[in-house]
């Protein structure tokens, strides 16, 4: 066809170069020595024509293409069309005479112009085909020659390919815009798309030309067949992201009783060992084996059903994790493996059972998710379900689960308890078929609940929710109080700090000195024993020359017996009696310009019972006990030795009266003082507290 195409070029060439010679005859011209006419169009004025006078033109009645020529007036015009794709050229013959009938011929040769009047052609505008499930990608489905398009023109043919069917684009492809040979692009899924239709564009000129464009349409019908490319699925299994290829299953579990032995089929969860081809369409035999965890082959599986029997009792607690291959059985190479839990428990003689066929229960509108039903008709206990088991001592199975069967409103906790699932909206009464579970036996029980739903109590004023901003002021206010409290606090502690602080450290003093005086007595009790009634006498005489009067504070007259009582210490004794001495006068010395009352002399032989106010020790013998009068009597030392804890309760009560006289001395209240010698055979005295009182009291009644 390309070989006569290009000898029509070459001798429409010579025919031109003929014309243009033999164009021309005396008397006669053309203005176009190279005319063309369009394809189809007509009539159509081919040239213009000049007739010298005296002259004729005519058109030679044996030219083989004159019928489409005709001359009119001055134009040589087309009177019928002409189609490119059956006349590329005309040749017509002219004839010139003169008035003396002598003629001369010449040629033209007109050129007929193709014009895009033709569609491209597919030779089947219609193709089916069958693809493999399994077929690579790359493969060519529809040879080039059976979907190339011809088109009378001669145009060049450009192609697109497209799909009717949605999901199913970018599965197949052609070669490049002028090869219309499809092929896969993609790896076919049987279970995504079981066929499509292809739709083949074949364009004589360019997508984006803005010249006229024909187009023919191929429609090419691919039908997809399932092969065998997936290994068996156990059900139940659940698809992995919704993609129909990947479905994972969970594992089997079931229980056997030990010691027991089983003839039928157990009992499995999620369901019986069940595996299927998931090329549903070849749906291939499925046989089923134990390949692992069948310890001394107690279990055996059904090769046909999948069905696990027991061949012997089990006699161990132990678990058994079983290993059930599922294999076809025209490719042993499309297999899977499933695991099967058999937990070995003791036999369940009971099933459980609820104690009440009906729970009541009510709950609020409105409620956030995952809030407490409440009993009926006491709305500060929870609702709770409790199924008993006679299997137990207590009848409290811990292996029981909770779950409600037709309500998603509502879910039951593992202890029984009921919660909102959701938001309740709108009053009304719900009633839910409750179960309890034993998950080790699968023995079950079940039971009613009605939730009545109810609005909401309205909101009263005292209910009120504050603010932030009221809440705010408050915590201001108390922080406020707070720190004025702390402030009086901080000003009362320094004040009684300043107040009580050196009395304090005087009394920590004098108890000191006491202590290091009552280990001297003890000293003189167990060395000294000989020389107790020297001592005495010591004692005595001391006491006798301190009568002389002591100026300002009963503080000196204090220390003046102190320092009595330091003559009789040994030498290792008197170091530490005389250190607290100085510090009790430096402590005296300071408490002298706040003191006010004169302060008499308390070491006395003879009674001044008038004087008020002023307080005396006397000797016992000195004392007359037919008057009266209100003394107390320390005992001797003997009797002190006989009884060691009633010499401490006295020393002890000597400090407290001690203590008592400094204190009221700060308020001008009466004095206190008591003396104890350290000899090992003091004399007994007698003191007597002569508080200071008003004017017109008695000295009998002090």
């Amino acid at each position: 066809m390309a070989i006569s195409h290009w000898l029509l070029m070459s001798a429409l060439f010579l025919l031109l170069l003929l014309a243009q010679v033999s164009a021309q005859a005396p008397g006669c011209s053309l203005d176009n020595n190279k005319p063309s006419v369009p394809e189809n169009k007509c009539p159509y004025v081919v040239t213009t024509i000049h007739v010298q006078p005296g002259f004729t033109l005519t058109i030679d009645s044996s030219s083989s293409d004159g019928q489409f020529f005709t001359i009119e007036g001055t134009e040589l015009q087309l009177t019928k069309c002409v189609d490119y794709e059956e006349d590329t050229v005309l040749l017509l013959y002219l004839i010139c005479k003169d008035a003396a009938s002598q003629s001369n011929s010449f040629v033209i040769l007109v050129t007929v112009l193709n014009e895009n009047d033709n569609s491209p052609v597919f030779a089947q505008p219609n193709l089916t085909r069958d693809v493999p499930e399994d077929t690579k990608v790359d493969t060519a489905i529809v040879a080039r020659e059976d979907v190339t398009a011809s088109d009378a023109d001669l145009d060049t043919i450009d192609y697109e390919l497209t799909t009717t069917v949605q999901d199913t684009d970018g599965y197949f492809a052609i070669r490049g815009v002028n090869n219309p040979e499809i092929y896969l692009q993609k790896a076919l899924d049987y279970d995504k798309f079981n066929s499509t239709t292809l739709l083949l564009y074949a364009r004589d000129r360019p997508v984006n030309s803005p010249d006229p464009t024909n187009t023919a349409t191929a429609t090419i019908t691919i039908t997809i067949r399932q092969s065998d490319t997936r290994a068996p699925w156990f059900l139940p299994c659940i698809l992995l992201h919704n993609d129909t290829s990947v479905c994972i299953s969970s594992p089997y579990s079931g229980r056997v009783n030990i010691s027991e032995m089983s003839r039928d089929p157990l009992v499995l969860e999620p369901g019986p060992i069940y595996a299927v081809d998931p090329d549903y369409t070849i749906s291939d035999r499925i046989v089923y084996s134990i390949v692992g965890g069948n310890t001394d082959q107690v279990f055996s599986v059904d090769a046909d059903t999948g069905n696990l029997t027991m061949n012997k009792i089990v006699t161990s607690p132990d678990s058994f994790l079983l290993q059930v291959m599922a294999t076809q059985i025209s490719n042993i190479r499309k297999y899977s493996v499933a695991t099967v839990e058999i937990k070995v428990i003791n036999k369940s003689n009971f099933p459980p059972y609820f104690e009440k066929e009906v729970y009541s229960g009510t709950v609020f509108v409105g409620l956030p998710q995952r809030s407490f039903v409440y009993q009926a008709g006491d709305p500060s206990t929870p609702l709770m379900i409790t199924a008993m088991d006679q299997d137990f001592s207590d009848k409290v199975n811990p292996n029981i689960k909770y779950y409600l069967k037709n309500s998603t409103d509502f879910i039951a906790t593992r202890d029984g308890l009921i919660l909102t699932n959701v938001v309740l909206e709108s009053p009304g009464t719900v009633t839910i078929q409750a179960v309890g579970k034993d998950v080790l036996s699968l023995q079950e029980a079940s039971t009613i609940i009605v939730v009545e739903i109810i609005l909401a109590t309205a909101v009263t004023p005292s209910d009120k929710m504050y603010s932030a901003q009221d809440m705010a002021v408050l915590g201001g206010t108390l922080a406020a109080l707070l720190l004025i409290a702390l402030v009086i606090l901080g000003v009362l502690i320094w004040k009684s700090c300043r107040w009580y602080g050196k009395p304090f450290k005087h009394l920590m003093k004098k108890k000191l000195s006491k202590e290091f005086s009552r280990g001297y007595k003890y000293y003189q009790e167990d060395e000294l024993s000989d020389g107790s009634n020297k001592q005495h006498e010591t004692s005595e005489t001391s006491s006798v020359q301190a009568e002389t009067p002591v100026p300002e504070q009963p503080a000196l007259a204090l220390h003046s017996s102190r320092a009595e009582e330091t003559e009789s210490l040994p030498k290792g004794s008197i170091a530490p009696t005389v250190i607290f001495d100085q510090e009790e006068k430096e402590e005296e010395k300071e408490e002298e310009a706040g003191q006010e009352k004169e302060v008499k002399s308390i070491l006395k032989t003879d009674r001044h019972v008038a004087d008020d106010g002023y307080k005396a020790v006397w000797f016992k013998t000195d004392v007359d006990p037919e008057a009266g009068e209100r003394v107390e009597v320390i005992e001797d030392s003997a009797a002190a030795d006989d009884d060691e804890d009633d010499s401490d309760q006295d020393l002890q009560k000597n400090e407290e009266e001690e203590e008592e006289g400094s204190d009221t001395d700060s308020h001008h209240r009466g004095l206190g003082v008591s003396f104890a010698s350290e000899s090992s055979s003091p004399p007994a005295v007698v003191t007597v507290n002569l508080p200071h009182t008003d004017a017109g009291t008695d000295d009998s009644e002090l």
